[in-house]
């Protein structure tokens, strides 16, 4: 077999390798950040401009992130070219207005007893709550359970691709 002059593609690292999750990992804790960003913002400037209690500025902050943050992660975060995800548009909708919601809950209840009880002031236990919640609990269930990519034998496609080039 001569393979001269064949330029060989570049394979996209996949999925569930080391460096595919490392790099995954890596991607939703940016799209978190640049978000979160956003979202602790909108907070800041409800409560003390707006001059909403912090809790319900919370709510209305995060529900405005997670907006940004699903179409981030369907379309770039948690997106592969070679794997569709498992489940339809729909049901990651349903799964991801879940994850949000008890997201919302415990970083509410999380920023309220560090403020309450720790006498921390709430930009603070909010940051704290967010970082403990981001990589906990919403990277775990919107990688594994809403943005969850369709499993491919991979031995099946090496096996249907060398027939491919033998017939060639």
């Amino acid at each position: 077999m001569l393979t001269v002059g064949i330029r060989k593609k570049k394979m996209p690292r996949p999925r569930n390798s080391i460096l595919g999750r490392l790099e995954t990992f890596v991607r939703a804790q940016f799209s978190a950040f640049i978000c979160g960003v956003c979202d602790y913002f909108i907070m800041i400037l409800l409560t003390e401009f707006v001059k909403i209690h912090y809790t319900v500025s919370i709510i209305i902050a995060c529900t405005l992130g997670a907006i940004m943050n699903f179409s981030v992660n369907k379309n770039w975060t948690f997106y592969s070219k070679n794997s569709d995800y498992k489940f339809s548009f729909t049901q990651q909708l349903w799964r991801f207005i879940f994850v949000v919601t008890s997201s919302i809950g415990l970083k509410t209840l999380g920023t309220y007893l560090l403020t309450t009880y720790g006498h921390i002031d709430y930009k603070i236990s909010r940051l704290i709550t967010d970082i403990i919640v981001s990589i906990f609990y919403n990277y775990m269930l919107q990688r594994y359970w809403v943005f969850k990519g369709k499993i491919i034998d991979v031995r099946h496609t090496l096996r249907e691709n060398a027939g491919k080039k033998a017939a060639e």
